[in-house]
């Protein structure tokens, strides 16, 4: 069913993703932040859901369309620096903030704060060229509610 997206994902120099592809590239790094500590929570669920619906303006029942998706996608996707390098090419600079403010969300979503988690969003905002402290700061308008 992904194939050939993957293929468009793990091509050496990819082209700029059509914005499906990139909801659903953006949602898969999401669903792979939540499942980074083994423990994929019903929280974080309803946290994709909800920033997907935000995000792309979609119904409840299309973002938990999209979540499905990009569930799948996950499982069978490459590494996530070819993910991130997918968002990084399909979201402005300006917006990739966002982006790592997204899975600050997720990743707080169940209340708990995992090593492996803050290491791959270290990773992933390094990737889409967002700095440590710019990340921080995502991270604490999470914690205040503020996102």
């Amino acid at each position: 069913m992904f194939a050939e997206f993957l293929k468009r994902l793990t091509a050496p120099q990819t082209e700029r993703l059509p914005e499906p592809d990139a909801r659903l590239a953006l949602v898969g790094l999401l669903v792979r932040i939540a499942r980074t500590d083994g423990n994929y929570a019903p929280e974080e669920i309803t946290r994709i859901d909800r920033i997907s619906a935000k995000r792309f303006g979609l119904t409840a029942a299309e973002a938990a369309s999209l979540r499905s998706e990009a569930e799948t996608l996950e499982a069978e996707a490459p590494d996530t620096v070819r993910f991130t390098r997918a968002i990084k090419d399909a979201v402005p600079y300006e917006d990739r903030e966002s982006v790592v403010e997204a899975l600050w969300d997720v990743t707080l979503a169940d209340g708990h704060r995992d090593a492996e988690e803050d290491g791959l969003i270290r990773l992933v905002a390094n990737l889409l060229g967002v700095n440590d402290r710019d990340s921080a700061l995502a991270r604490q308008r999470v914690e205040a509610g503020k996102a």
